[in-house]
């Protein structure tokens, strides 16, 4: 019982702490100290940051009783604060690939997007509609545009297939990007790879007119974006064995009706054409996964996004967890005659489903 009570205690702590982590990430204030590389007092924080002294010090309360920042008392003068270098390289924006903090924002806006909806939910078996999240569709495709910049080009697609995609790429192919959102890795492969064709599918409206926005600032004549819902590929002629290469990154378990998302992938592609599905890398067996680092986290982010918004038109709510094992028994239903899971280089998130049809 004192076992569990203490747990009790330590999740009410790192609750609140994810909170205010998640301010001290918005607000930048990490990444001022980090810059600035030495203890401050509340006023020269303050000062540097241009946020109120006030709010700063319960904020730093938290912070300090949390082992986060480190304090130091000067009874002549005005008690420091200092972040250590090795707290900012997983806390600020200069972290790359390392960067945790910027994943204390999720819990939060999750909350204030849609508690009252997923409570309703659980009485009601009912989905919550795609417009219950704006603040977070546009954090997680912030979130996704900063690593396709960084990744996309540079390490994901020399390794799909051996290298050889890029190779066909360089040479002029099809390729769709579906589920693409705003479209920053479409344009980002139209622009690298000119000789090749890019669209980029979605059935947000206001997400493809920001993609569109974004092709033309680019400069591109190599990409459109289109309007079509994953699910209803298959009715349409247009796109039998149209592409050479598919790709969907985090897009697959949001869907409503994936088989058949999936299947339209198939529909879509050509012979000896190749389908990347990016997604979460989790067991399917809840048992599976009380291993994993961030199994409570990550099926958090489920329940309150991706399973609610998979039931919508009576969808299956696969949700964010439903793992490797699902999703290989999906994608051979869906008809792919090869479907290999892989590791990705430097990506403790995912794993690359290769699929030919």
């Amino acid at each position: 019982m004192a076992d569990f009570s203490d747990k009790l205690v330590r999740i009410l702590n790192y609750g609140s702490l994810n909170l205010a982590l998640g301010i001290g990430y918005a607000l930048k204030i990490f990444d001022v100290m980090d810059e600035k590389g030495c203890a401050l007092s509340l006023g020269e924080l303050s000062k540097a940051t241009g946020l109120d002294a006030r709010y700063l010090k319960e904020w730093l309360g938290i912070m300090v009783t949390g082992g986060i920042i480190e304090m130091t008392e000067k009874p002549d003068t005005d008690d420091t604060f200092f972040l250590p270098s090795s707290h900012g390289e997983l806390l600020c924006r200069r972290a790359g690939n390392n960067n945790l903090g910027v994943y204390t924002q999720e819990i939060p806006l999750l909350t204030s997007c849609a508690m009252a909806a997923v409570k309703q939910g659980f009485q009601t078996g009912q989905g919550v509609p795609f417009s219950n999240y704006p603040d977070f569709q546009e954090f997680m495709s912030e979130l996704a545009d900063a690593k396709h910049r960084k990744v996309l080009i540079q390490e994901f697609i020399p390794y799909v297939d051996q290298g050889r995609l890029e190779k066909r790429l360089q040479q002029g192919i099809r390729v769709c990007d579906l589920g693409c959102g705003q479209g920053v890795a479409a344009c980002l492969m139209a622009q690298a790879y000119p000789n090749s064709e890019f669209v980029g599918m979605d059935n947000h409206e206001k997400a493809l007119e920001q993609a569109r926005a974004l092709s033309k600032s680019f400069g591109l004549s190599n990409i459109e974006f289109i309007n079509q819902d994953a699910a209803k590929i298959c009715d349409t002629p247009e796109f039998s064995r149209h592409f050479d290469y598919v790709c969907a990154f985090d897009a697959v378990h949001d869907q409503s009706h994936p088989l058949d998302a999936l299947k339209g992938v198939k529909y879509m592609l050509r012979d000896e054409g190749l389908f990347s599905m990016i997604d979460i890398k989790a067991s399917t067996n809840i048992k599976d996964n009380t291993n994993h680092p961030m199994g409570p986290f990550l099926y958090t982010v489920s329940l309150m996004h991706c399973m609610p918004i998979g039931l919508n038109d009576n969808g299956s709510g696969l949700g964010m967890m439903w793992g490797k094992q699902q999703a290989m028994d999906l994608l051979r239903e869906a008809g792919f005659s090869k479907v290999c899971a892989e590791e990705i280089p430097n990506d403790s998130f995912n794993l690359h489903f290769l699929c030919a049809p």
